[in-house]
């Protein structure tokens, strides 16, 4: 059985962290007997540009029969629709509303020897253990709904109004999800426990009174993991202070969005932060750094975050198709990107080396080669 994978590279460096994913593919396919049919579609702007729109007719009914979705990145800075949205933003929208995926699954994680840039850039090493939570945002309503719009007058653009969406559906759904992750999971580094915070800003905003009222409800129902509450502005804070504190926080889509994104800093950066887009039926893989179009061709930028929303790919899948095989190769090639990182010999310039995208490619893949010769 072999299966099928949907392939949206994307804009700028969106095909070259795709090409070195593929390459991962290959080579947990020659080692765990899996079998995978990669159906490519372009998207984003340059697609757009090229021929006046985001994706190619058929290109979501595809990804609506797919096992799972790898994205690249979507966006170039000279690609706008009329509406003035980025070109490409139809692509990303489209799946997580089109296909329902509620849940933005963003894992932060310090592997070691990587450096993270809260200090003195590359001088500063942390312990590894010490940041390893999940940010869980919900990904189809709040601020991202879209019910908005302008108020024109004359030519002039005078009043622009986005409405917050919070549904008790929606919050449900996505706090459930989250407090089922803390199950499976090890516990806050620092002290073991199963702990799911509650990410708001209740005290000020209707939506998300709304929001941790569910949360309560939810949280009744799994008595032996702990609850948590924090503010947004000041859960950004202690989130980089006490990292080690967290396991798994869960939040509507615009903080989501934000606090996700800080995260990132205390596990390296843009280049090593992969996220998850699933539903009950549906699951969209990507790296969350942009397209960034100024590096395009280059082959220098990171693909680790693309390999990492791989190893997630295998994961998920795995666990919903309840194929060993699939689920041995997530756990493979994630231990050969910590090997790689390890080793430290082989590192792009974000983590303070010189290699390029190619080469962390192929010494992850190297790497997933071996390890998966040791583990059968």
């Amino acid at each position: 059985m072999a299966y099928k994978l949907v392939l949206l590279a994307g804009d700028g460096t969106g095909p070259e962290v795709m090409r070195e994913s593929v390459k991962v593919l290959h080579a947990v396919e020659d080692s765990f007997g899996l079998s995978f049919d990669f159906v490519p579609f372009p998207a984003g702007g340059q697609h757009y540009l090229d021929t006046g729109e985001e994706w190619p007719h058929g290109a979501f009914e595809s990804c609506q029969t797919a096992d799972a979705i790898l994205l690249g990145a979507v966006g170039l800075p000279n690609a706008n629709l009329p509406n003035g949205d980025l070109a490409g933003i139809g692509v990303l929208f489209g799946l997580r509303f089109g296909l329902d995926l509620y849940a933005n699954i963003r894992p932060t994680k310090l592997y070691p020897n990587v450096r993270h840039k809260v200090h003195d850039g590359f001088k500063q090493v942390w312990d590894p253990g010490k940041v390893d939570f999940v940010i869980i945002r919900e990904n189809t309503e709040g601020l991202y709904t879209p019910t908005r719009g302008y108020l024109d007058r004359g030519g002039t653009k005078e009043l622009a109004i986005d409405s917050r969406v919070i549904t008790r559906k929606g919050a449900e759904r996505v706090i459930r999800f989250a407090f089922e992750l803390a199950k499976t999971r090890p516990g806050a580094p620092a002290d073991g426990k199963h702990r799911v915070t509650c990410v708001d800003k209740s005290n000020v905003t209707a939506g998300c009174k709304l929001f941790r009222s569910v949360y309560d409800e939810v949280a009744a129902g799994y008595p032996k993991i702990e609850k948590d509450y924090a503010y947004i502005d000041a859960f950004l804070q202690w989130l980089v202070r006490s990292p080690e504190s967290y396991d798994v926080a869960v939040t509507s889509n615009m903080f989501g969005d934000i606090a996700t994104d800080l995260a990132a800093v205390l596990q390296g950066g843009m280049g090593m932060a992969a996220g998850g887009n699933v539903g009950d039926e549906h699951g969209m893989f990507e790296p969350i750094h942009g397209s960034a179009p100024k590096h395009a061709g280059k082959d220098v930028v990171n693909p680790t975050a693309m390999i990492l929303a791989t190893q997630m790919m295998l994961e998920w899948l795995g666990r919903r198709k309840k194929d060993r095989a699939l689920q041995e190769s997530a756990v493979v090639v994630e231990k050969a990107v910590e090997a790689v990182l390890r080793e430290g010999t082989i590192l792009t310039y974000d983590l303070g080396g010189s290699a390029k995208c190619s080469e962390m490619g192929s010494a992850i893949v190297a790497a997933t080669t071996r390890l998966a010769k040791k583990s059968r």
